[in-house]
This record gives C-alpha cells, sequence and structure tokens, in this order.
C-alpha cells in the first residue's frame, strides 16, 4: 500500500504555474529530449518541497523501442523527472553550490503503475535531509490522476563544471 502523498493534490492548478519551461530552463541545464518537466506548479518553501508535472506525449525520444506496440515510459525516465524537480527545487533555492545538482543515489524506489503517453505526471518531492555542502535527500511521489504511479528516495550532490573547483567528496558517491 502507498504512503499518502506528500502534497494535497489540492494545492495542484494546472491553469497557474508557478514556474513555467522557459523558467525552469534558466535553472535546469537539461534540453532537447531530456527535458523532463512542463511546469512547476506549488512551491513550499518553509516545508522545502515542490511539486511539478510532465505531459508525456507520443513524441517521447522512448515511444518507439520502448515497448513497441504498448509504449510505457521507462521507468529510469520516471526517476529523471523526479531527480530535475528536485534539483530545480535545490538550485533556484541554493540549498547546495555546484554547477548544478547531479544525481548520488536512489532508495525505495517503486514503480506501481504504468505511464503512457497522454499522461499528465505530477510529481512531488520533498527534502528530507540536507547535509550542507555534500548532498541533499528527499522522497518524491508521482501521479497520474489521484494514483500513485511511483514513489522514492533520492541524493542530489553538487556537481562542478570544473573538478578543480569541487570541495566535496561527491564525485566519490554519483552512480
Amino acid at each position: 500500500m502507498p504512503a499518502p502523498s506528500i502534497y494535497s493534490m489540492d494545492l495542484v492548478d494546472f491553469d497557474r504555474p508557478i514556474f513555467t519551461l522557459e523558467q525552469i530552463r534558466e535553472i535546469n541545464p537539461q534540453r532537447f529530449e531530456m527535458e523532463q518537466l512542463t511546469s512547476i506548479l506549488y512551491v513550499d518553501t518553509e516545508g522545502h518541497g515542490i511539486i511539478g508535472y510532465k505531459q508525456v506525449t507520443d513524441q517521447e525520444f522512448w515511444v518507439r523501442g520502448h515497448m513497441p506496440g504498448f509504449p510505457l515510459m521507462p521507468g529510469v525516465i520516471l526517476c529523471e523527472c523526479a531527480a530535475q524537480l528536485a534539483g530545480f527545487y535545490a538550485r533556484k533555492y541554493r540549498l547546495l553550490d555546484g554547477d548544478f545538482l547531479g544525481f548520488g543515489g536512489m532508495n525505495e524506489v517503486r514503480f506501481r503503475a504504468p505511464v503512457v503517453p497522454g499522461d499528465r505526471l505530477l510529481i512531488m518531492a520533498k527534502l528530507t535531509r540536507l547535509r550542507t555542502g555534500k548532498r541533499a535527500e528527499f522522497d518524491f511521489q508521482g501521479f497520474v490522476g489521484q494514483k500513485m504511479v511511483y514513489s522514492g528516495q533520492m541524493i542530489g550532490v553538487p556537481i562542478e563544471k570544473d573538478p578543480a573547483k569541487s570541495t566535496s567528496d561527491a564525485s566519490e558517491s554519483l552512480v
């Protein structure tokens, strides 16, 4: 049985995004087929949480091959969606330094239902632990409609484009 949702669905208004795709691009470095957010719908700076979504289309790069005749959004891409949402929060609100936030690891990931083209994937993330300068840990959940389709925990680590500038041991924990 899935845990209760991190935030109430009543906080979600798809017609009034807090941050649009263009504003997400000011923070997140992913582009083209690796952009996995459509907009940010809610930000909780006191509780360190965020809600966003991805409109899943039949033009996604994985549709043709995963799985032919029955396209299923790959679990790794679902996890990337959550990582981009948490990464946006961590960078926008300066939880960690670095040029961008990288994947440091994941725990307790569970996939509960398929996500397919035409779905609107709602993603929630909430900071659970911050090790200043080293890493940020988030719980995350994804929903299609009211149904939880996946959940887990992730670790984000600061990444410097110039390795000489790195002051943390984050590179040792990268997956």
